[in-house]
């Protein structure tokens, strides 16, 4: 029978009425165990949080009763909460989940909160946009007026709508351009295309009774295709100066801190909407909702800066070359844009969806809420807590912090609950797990590792990374199926129960790595891949490891191949952001360290000659038959030497190619012109010097 943890904290564990049962030979010694601790039992609580000591409380359901309790003792920052009623204990297996108990109670209560995120002010005053047709917006703005500082764009004529007799607040007519910004700081562009200038006027409808046609409505709209010509409404504006038809299509920009966009469809077409910009349709009640929570983001506020950036190490693009744009593709807030040769992130945008920094191949992005090290130390401390409670076949299940936990609480609720041993992780998002953090956690012990993707916005990348790993791990010999991503949202706890009731356990590593996980992600990646190689099955089989191991395109490994075209420029070393291309110094050669490649694709879209092609694959170093750690050369030529006086011209390639292209000008038709390009700068003019025949500057002017 495993042992027993002690622990510092005072730790309160309730069954929730008996309905799970506890093995007390996994817990740690001197927990506290209850059955009614939100009732009968809640003085025990009472009285620990007298005693100055810091409180775990696993029970979710009650926080707000028991957080009430500590904040009246003036103990609100020393108590914390953990489930495992719906984590553990609701479940078909909780009979065999003793371990997993264990390993869920020592990471509450053993781990130290994480160090703050750096965070990211924002404030929005009470600056509204309204944008659509005339009825909807200049309703709105009425209802408005009194608790924000509206402002309305009519979009399309509503000629029965008349505008409103006070002129309260700016009311614009036009055709959007372009909304850009972020919350407190929208900028509309529109172009004016009514005649009418609605700022200058004083709505007095003289223009509406003087139009013979009937092509001016009460929302002082012109109808330029019903209007004639007359300028009989110009002549009723009189001084006012109101309507000028040549002031058509005049471009304007205003700045506002919220948007409430009601027109068909939305002018910001994004996956995940800014904060503060609404686009509800036309559906009032929807409209109405919209409202409500616009009326929310008045005020000042933090948000963690969910991404870190690294630009030193990003493959964004060289000298207008473009290499990596694997971020900006899955950015779904455009909070990502080119800027030079590397991006930049706006983290007024930024949701922290985190898909960023799972396919971004060196690690310049870097998810930071919560940081990989952390996460892996939270893995670590779950995964040693599992074994030595005699737990086997640990399986991770990464979830989202509001649609995976409740995916998971339904899936205790109305289904069988999770397997005892489906360990589940909490993360702020799931797509933020990437391959660094899914091969750590199995070098570290895990022989499976699962993430749900409910929540996400798009499971593809996350899916690709699963498959990239699962390649790898295949083919060093693990058994099985060892990374999965479910796509189940909120509401299928079906598909999640399916998902991992019938998913047999696969082969894991033979002894858990004492590694903890890095912030760089390469650096991450390298530890892992060598704890995995250095006990792969295959390695004990008569064929033994791969040399390499063939990848999907999108991988962020494998190598370049330098075809005959190569003529040793050097433009693909220049390009390259890794130092995985590099000129040697005591030779013309091109040379070559795979492990620091990313596949970017930046050296082959700077060869001049196309020489160069990408191939992604996994070279194991010194595991396999080659050497992934060291240069190879990719290329050699020998030195090109003056014909004339046998100086070094560089490297052969290079001048004969530039022979080839020249040779048929007009200015070396000659055998003897054609032979000095063959030749250094110095006997070039010698030669020409003694033979007369230099082509003289005011020649070619003829």
């Amino acid at each position: 029978m495993p042992g027993t943890r002690a622990t510092t904290a005072s730790v309160h564990v309730c069954d929730c009425n008996r309905s799970f049962a506890l093995d007390a030979a996994c817990l740690p010694a001197g927990m506290q165990h209850h059955h009614a601790l939100c009732g009968a039992e809640l003085p025990a609580l009472e009285a620990t949080l007298a005693g100055g000591q810091a409180v775990h409380v696993a029970c979710t359901q009650e926080t707000a009763l028991f957080g009430e309790l500590a904040e009246a003792q003036g103990a609100g920052e020393r108590i914390r909460f953990f489930n495992l009623r719906e984590n553990a204990g609701w479940s078909a297996e909780a009979a065999a989940a003793g371990p997993k108990l264990a390993a869920l109670i020592a990471a509450a209560t053993a781990l130290a909160d994480p160090e703050p995120v750096a965070a990211v002010p924002m404030s929005a005053g009470r600056s509204l946009l309204i944008i659509g047709e005339a009825g909807a917006a200049l309703g709105w703005a009425e209802r408005l007026a009194d608790s924000f500082e509206p402002a309305v764009l009519i979009t399309s004529r509503t000629a029965d709508v008349e505008l409103p007799a006070v002129n309260a607040y700016p009311v614009w007519s036009g055709k959007p351009v372009r909304l850009g910004g972020h919350l407190g700081a929208f900028e509309l562009e529109w172009t004016q295309q009514n005649p009418i200038d609605l700022e200058l006027c004083v709505r007095c409808n003289a223009c509406v009774k003087a139009c013979p046609e009937g092509a001016i409505g009460w929302d002082l709209q012109v109808d330029v295709d019903a209007c004639r010509n007359h300028r009989a409404c110009v002549a009723a504006c009189g001084e006012v100066g109101a309507i000028d038809f040549a002031r058509t299509d005049t471009t304007r920009r205003e700045r506002f801190d919220l948007v409430l966009d009601l027109s068909p469809a939305p002018l910001l077409r994004r996956i995940e909407l800014p904060d503060g910009y609404a686009a509800p349709g036309r559906d009032p009640f929807e409209q109405a909702l919209a409202v409500q929570a616009l009326g929310e983001f008045v005020g000042e506020f933090e948000k963690p800066r969910y991404v870190a950036f690294e630009a030193g190490l990003c493959a964004r693009s060289r000298a207008q070359k473009t290499g990596c744009t694997n971020c900006i593709e899955v950015c779904s807030t455009e909070a990502i844009r080119s800027q030079g040769d590397v991006i930049a992130v706006d983290p007024y945008l930024c949701k922290g969806c985190g898909t960023c920094s799972t396919v971004c191949p060196s690690g310049a992005l870097s998810f930071q809420y919560p940081r990989v090290p952390e996460l892996g130390q939270r893995v670590k401390t779950l995964l040693a807590e599992y074994a030595r409670a005699g737990g086997s076949d640990a399986c991770l299940l990464f979830h989202s912090a509001e649609a995976g936990t409740a995916a998971i609480a339904r899936l205790a609720r109305r289904g069988r609950g999770l397997p005892a041993r489906v360990i589940p992780v909490e993360v702020w998002s799931a797509d933020a797990v990437g391959l660094d953090l899914m091969l750590g956690s199995l070098a570290l012990g895990a022989c499976q590792v699962a993430v749900l993707a409910a929540g996400s916005h798009d499971a593809a990348p996350l899916t690709a990374q699963a498959g990239h790993g699962q390649t790898i791990l295949t083919a060093l010999g693990y058994g099985g199926e060892h990374l999965r991503v479910i796509e189940a949202d909120a509401d299928d706890w079906q598909a999640l129960e399916r998902a991992l009731y019938d998913w047999a356990p696969a082969a894991g590593v033979a002894e858990p790595a004492r590694f903890l996980l890095l912030p760089k992600k390469r650096e991450t990646l390298d530890f892992a891949l060598r704890h995995l190689v250095a006990h792969a099955p295959a390695a004990t089989t008569p064929a033994g490891l791969p040399a390499a191991i063939a990848l999907k395109a999108g991988a962020p490994f494998g190598q370049v191949l330098a075809s005959d075209a190569c003529t040793l420029c050097m433009s693909c070393t220049g390009a390259c952001p890794a130092g995985a291309l590099r000129a040697a110094s005591d030779a013309y050669r091109l040379e070559f360290v795979e492990k620091n490649c990313l596949q970017c694709g930046l050296c082959e879209a700077s060869c001049p000659e196309s020489a160069i092609a990408l191939e992604p694959r996994l070279l194991l170093g010194e595991y396999g038959k080659e050497g992934a750690r060291k240069a190879r050369t990719l290329r050699e030529a020998d030195i090109f030497h003056c014909t004339a006086c046998g100086k070094a011209m560089g490297a052969a390639p290079l001048i004969e190619s530039m022979i080839a292209r020249l040779s048929g000008h007009s200015m070396f038709a000659g055998e003897a012109e054609r032979a000095r390009l063959r030749m250094c700068a110095d006997c070039r003019v010698i030669d020409m010097m003694k033979a007369g025949s230099a082509v003289k500057a005011w020649d070619l002017t003829e």
